[in-house]
């Protein structure tokens, strides 16, 4: 099964891992207190733009953490915070009971879980893993399965927010896996996000996130296109940005996550798109959902044209950018 679960993720393509940039460094130490000092350790695998602020809510709720990241540089502060940090995803499952992993594909999750080094390799009977990873539902269920094997419970639990909503604790959790563990769940997952929703057996939290995430692609290129329509036809795009949000228009693309620069504070946009969720990210997730349309036979036309969209920003220099720079790809491209 685990070589099933490699050759499943490394199928994918996913090969994203190396290209993840790794949080800036901000010291917090003095931030958070442990103002509940009995609360048992929470492990947590792979600390990057979602991972960090998600492993510091975790820490300013009161649990102390156990840490793990293939970038060590990603561990500095929690450590310095007094946090432990240990050298594999093995040395996690043997001091802590439940574990939360949040990383950027199949192929990192299988690694994690199925490795040399992962997770089963020390888990320990009645743990508790919690993949907030963004990653194939088929991948979901067959790590769940090598996972009860192990006398252990897996539960999907994927996120949706952004950067933005994991720092301010906002973040939405779609959750898959056994009912019976879900209020377990909830306990660590409500001090990251506002929203924590049960949908059903395991992989279902993944299906959810991937519908999720398909429409946003649709919906931020819709956004795109018609905002440079709209300045090319000679309107302003703050007035054109006022009109959509209160007209039929109207969605997050528009009005919370603003794809033009200049229109909106504090979004990628009015940074050079940097930070946020990257395109290649998003490529990885439309993938997912071409997979997915595909083995269910379900027709996804702007899915498919989304995706197509998205790899050819990869190809052509804006696989680091946010997936927002849709809006800037198009104002270049002229000659489609």
């Amino acid at each position: 099964m685990a070589a099933s679960l490699r050759l499943r993720g490394a199928a994918s393509g996913l090969q994203y891992w190396k290209h993840r940039q790794r949080p800036a460094a901000v010291s917090f130490a003095a931030v958070y207190s442990r103002s509940m000092a009995s609360k048992t350790p929470v492990g947590f695998i792979g600390l990057g733009n979602m991972g960090n602020p998600m492993a510091k809510n975790l820490m300013k709720h009161g649990y102390p953490l156990i840490v793990y990241d293939v970038f060590p540089d990603a561990c500095k502060e929690f450590q310095e915070a007094g946090e432990q940090v240990v050298s594999s995803p093995a040395d996690v499952a043997e001091k802590a009971d439940r574990i939360i992993t949040m990383l950027p594909t199949s192929i990192n999750a299988v690694e994690a879980y199925s490795g040399a080094n992962g997770i089963l390799k020390k888990v320990k009977k009645g743990s508790l893993l919690i993949d907030s990873s963004t990653i194939d539902p088929a991948v979901s269920k067959e790590l769940a399965e090598e996972v009860e094997k192990m006398g252990a419970v897996f539960m999907d639990a994927p996120v949706s927010g952004g950067v933005g909503a994991a720092r301010s604790g906002n973040l939405t959790f779609m959750v898959g896996g056994v009912e019976d563990e879900f209020d377990a769940a909830k306990e660590l997952l409500g001090c990251m996000g506002s929203n924590v929703v049960y949908c059903g057996a395991v992989g279902t939290g993944q299906a959810a996130k991937i519908c999720n995430n398909m429409l946003l692609a649709i919906s931020m290129i819709g956004t795109a296109e018609s905002m440079n329509l709209g300045i090319r036809l000679g309107l302003d795009p703050k007035l054109l940005t006022k009109i959509l949000n209160m007209s039929s228009g109207r969605c997050w693309s528009s009005d919370t996550y603003n794809p033009v620069p200049g229109v909106m504070d504090g979004v990628p946009s009015a940074n050079n798109y940097q930070g946020g969720f990257g395109t290649t990210l998003m490529a990885k997730d439309l993938g997912l959902a071409q997979d997915s349309a595909t083995s269910t036979k379900s027709p996804i036309f702007l899915g498919s044209v989304a995706h197509q969209i998205y790899r050819m920003m990869c190809a052509k220099g804006y696989s680091k950018k946010d997936f927002s720079a849709v809006f800037q790809f198009l104002r270049e491209e002229e000659n489609f």
